[in-house]
């Protein structure tokens, strides 16, 4: 099967259309814009190359999900979370979490390289992407701060009743893993179900991700992508998911 190229103009081929080898290979081509990229999520679609190459768009099947009612922190995990929550309520916390104050730090420290990878698919090129969709309102992050530096976080999108994970890091030992909790938080309180992980990790399946069929998958989005959406602004999230302002926390 020849392989989809994508002009400024060229619709995406229906998902279900996607090569079963590499796993969810859909098209190449096309661009980065926030058009193009909101088209491509709210069809289950995303954007993953490596410098060099032309834009590759996916579709994996089956595809990681963290359903938010089965994340699953470790126990040491669960205490640090129980410890921040009685923190939250003190004059200066040594620890926070925050919403869309520092995406492009975030985003810059995602793409970080790691240990035994030669470089990175979010670059300077997807950084630009997602910053504009940032800007847009509908790319955001969620941030762990201690003792004033930022520690750890993630980013990803947000269209109606989904939210799309897209790459975490940390500089302090489980600080993603409290940005996800967090995450988790907000979109329980606003009624998000899923988190699209994309790829199958063991890091992943042990916060309680599952793989789901790819229609499954797609069905989801389509309806969920109706709903409304969070209301994201810059703040300070609290575990119960609500967002402050750093002048209200006590």
């Amino acid at each position: 099967m020849k392989l989809p190229w994508l002009h400024a103009d060229t619709p995406f081929p229906p998902a279900d259309t996607a090569l079963a080898e590499p796993n969810g290979l859909l098209a190449a081509g096309g661009e980065l814009t926030v058009a193009r990229l909101r088209e491509a999520y709210s069809q289950g679609i995303f954007p993953w190359y490596s410098q060099g190459e032309p834009i590759l768009w996916w579709s994996p099947d089956p595809r990681m999900v963290l359903a938010c009612a089965d994340f699953s922190p470790s126990h040491s995990l669960r205490k640090k979370l129980r410890g921040l929550a009685r923190a939250e309520q003190a004059a200066s916390p040594r620890i926070t979490v925050r919403v869309d104050t520092a995406f492009g730090e975030v985003i810059a420290a995602c793409a970080g390289t790691r240990q035994g990878q030669p470089g990175t698919w979010i670059t300077a090129e997807v950084q630009a992407a997602y910053r504009a969709w940032h800007a847009a309102g509908q790319a955001h992050s969620i941030e762990t701060w201690m003792d004033g530096r930022l520690a750890g976080g993630l980013y990803g999108v947000s269209l109606g009743g989904m939210f799309f994970g897209e790459s975490m890091f940390a500089h302090a030992t489980d600080a993603s893993k409290i940005a996800l909790a967090y995450l988790v938080g907000l979109l329980k309180r606003h009624g998000v179900a899923w988190i699209d992980c994309q790829q199958q990790t063991r890091h992943l399946a042990s916060l309680g991700a599952r793989p789901v069929p790819r229609p499954r998958f797609l069905g989801h989005v389509a309806q969920a992508i109706t709903l409304p959406a969070p209301p994201w602004r810059p703040g300070i999230l609290l575990q119960t998911g609500e967002i402050i302002d750093a002048a209200d926390q006590r």
